[in-house]
Order: C-alpha cells, then structure tokens, then sequence
C-alpha cells in the first residue's frame, strides 16, 4: 500500500514510518521539513497523490485552549479535504485514552475537535486512543522544572511503549475503517512520580520531584482512574521496566 503519515518526524511518526517500510509498505512522509504544510495546506494534494490510507501522528504547538483547538481544527480539516480530493480510503487518527472525562485541559480540547471532524467527515475513519508514552513522565518534569526541582501531579497511568503505539497505527492503517479502535495500553499501571524519578535516574539526571495537584499542568479531575483504559483494551506487550532498561543502556553509551 501506498500510506501517508502526518507528522512524520515527530517520536510516533517516526516509529510508523519504520513500521510500515518494515512491513513493506510506500509510505510518504507529511511534515514541514519534507514539503509538506498541514497549517496552510501547502503541498497536500501533491503529497497525497496515489495514497490509500493516512494516519495523523501530529503534535500541536503548545498554547491557550482556544489557540490550540484552532490549531488542530485547522490543520485536520486541511489534512481530511485534501484526502477527500485524493480518494483516500482510510483515515487514522492517534487520540488519547480519556480525553471525554477530562474538561480544560487545552490539548485534550484540541484533540476532541480532531475526533468531532474525522468523524464529520466524508473519508472513512479508524480513531486508536492510546493511553501515556513510557517517556511522558519525564517530558512531563522537563516542562515543569525551575532551578532542579519540578512539581508533578501524582497520575496513574497504564503507559505504552512509543514502538507498540506505532505498530498498533500500521496495523490499523493497513486494514479496514473501523470507526472507533479499542484503547491501546501497556500491560501495567504506575504512579507517574515514580516512573519520572527512575526515567531520570536512568539517564543520569539529578531532578528533585515535588508530588503536588499544586502549579503542575495537570489538574484533579485526571485523578483516581481518569486516564486509565476501558473494558475491552488493546494490551501492547512491552512493560515499563523493559523499556526503562533500554534508555539506562543508551545513556550509558
């Protein structure tokens, strides 16, 4: 098959890329350094042109609700009318596990509105919700951080391993719409203080965490089993602890 992957060169994008030439595939890349435009829609039609499935793997920019939720709107309903113009057969789109139960957070708004138009739209549809990268509570305690100590809210998550989450976008891609795909996991759940203090003690920084619902980003209504998958989940193989043993062997390199 011939596939398109927007945001491409992003952590997702990339490993889907991989997965999908890996599996033998014609996959085209979609993302301002390859050509590509998804703000202004510049290069679209070009890049689309025999393509038979798409899968969104975009990251907005960091902003206030309203700047984000019009980011994702206009970038998807660029993406959705250039693939209608294309006779694009699929498209797929990675959302997050538990964004319907979480209320003014401005990135969960901006992808509700991705989800309201994909499923508006004209071209047939796979939604993946997927719940928190293994990498997350330590990015998480990068944005925070100021003078070596970084608050951070105490989340249970059940986290997944960026290459699953791709592989699980490739399989999807390369089958039949779906509408709404099953949440895809990791096979434990963890405590978010913790999978940050042993991310950054594998790479060999020294951050001193504060668990607090107080100046972090994330708010109490993400407590308690909020951002946990539903009934009926998709359970990707890799733990936690298996890929923190991977990052601690590359920081040792």
């Amino acid at each position: 098959m011939r596939i398109a992957v927007a945001g491409a060169t992003g952590n997702i994008g990339t490993l889907t890329v991989a997965a999908l030439e890996r599996a033998g595939h014609e996959v085209v890349g979609i993302s301002r350094k390859q050509g590509v435009d998804l703000v202004t829609g510049e290069g679209l039609d070009r890049a689309l042109v025999g393509v038979q499935a798409v899968v969104d793997a975009t990251n907005g920019p960091v902003g206030t609700l309203e700047e984000t939720v019009a980011w994702f709107g206009g970038t998807t309903t660029n993406l959705l009318a250039a693939e209608e113009r294309a006779g694009v057969r699929h498209h797929v789109l990675l959302s997050i596990v538990g964004i319907h139960r979480v209320e003014g957070n401005a990135h969960y708004a901006g992808k509700r509105e991705q989800e309201r138009l994909v499923q508006a739209g004209n071209v047939p549809w796979t939604i993946v919700p997927a719940t928190q990268f293994h990498d997350f509570p330590a990015m998480v305690a990068g944005w925070t951080a100021q003078d070596g100590v970084a608050p951070i809210a105490p989340l249970l998550l059940q986290p997944i391993a960026p290459a699953d989450v791709a592989a699980v976008l490739a399989m999807v891609a390369t089958g039949e719409p779906k509408a709404r795909f099953a949440d895809v996991a990791g096979p434990e759940t963890q405590d978010m203080v913790d999978m940050a203090r042993r991310t950054l003690q594998a790479r060999g920084q020294t951050v001193k965490l504060v668990p607090t619902w107080d100046g972090g980003i994330f708010g109490v209504a993400m407590a308690g089993n909020t951002l946990l998958p539903g009934q009926g989940a998709h359970i990707a193989p890799t733990t936690f602890d298996e890929w923190l043993e991977r990052e601690r062997k590359a920081a040792q390199k």
